[in-house]
């Protein structure tokens, strides 16, 4: 790039070029090491996906138990909470393999519980459904209510 000062006559140019090249041997080591670490950077990847989902299971199941644990058993409550202690001592360690295991195991408690919960809220709305709770009048219009209207011009 170059610069003329019309007033002196005086030229001044610069040239720019890249100083951070990397030889041709660089650039395979570096490709070399990826795909070296490749393998290990996933295997990595899913045991912080393991734990991830764990710890995700963990919070619903203490928040199940916490919000709705009187409308289950004290049975179910009892498994359930013998459960996540499990998984939490399992996230404890290194063990993937435990991990995914407990992480199923309280996966499925988790279900069974919730599927009893919802049966006995689909059964409570039926049965006040079925005690003499009425539907509001078909004449209702849905909220509206019928007025008179006067439109008033700005002249």
């Amino acid at each position: 790039m170059s610069a003329k000062d019309l007033g002196t006559n005086k030229e001044q140019s610069i040239s720019i070029t890249a100083s951070g090249n990397m030889s041709k041997e660089d650039v395979e080591k570096a490709v070399r090491e990826a795909e070296q670490f490749a393998a290990e950077d996933k295997q990595r990847r899913e045991e912080i996906d393991a734990r991830n989902a764990a710890d995700q299971l963990v919070y619903q199941s203490e928040k199940l138990i916490s919000e709705e644990g009187d409308k289950f058993s004290p049975d179910d409550k009892s498994a359930l909470e013998q459960s996540v202690e499990a998984l939490k001592e399992a996230l404890k360690g290194e063990d993937i393999n435990l991990i995914k295991s407990r992480q199923d195991e309280l996966q499925a408690k988790f279900y069974e519980i919730s599927e009893q919960l919802y049966k006995q809220a689909s059964q409570a709305a039926a049965d006040a459904g079925a005690d003499g709770e009425q539907a509001p009048p078909a004449d209702d219009a849905g909220g509206y209510t019928e007025a008179d209207f006067t439109d008033v011009s700005d002249d």
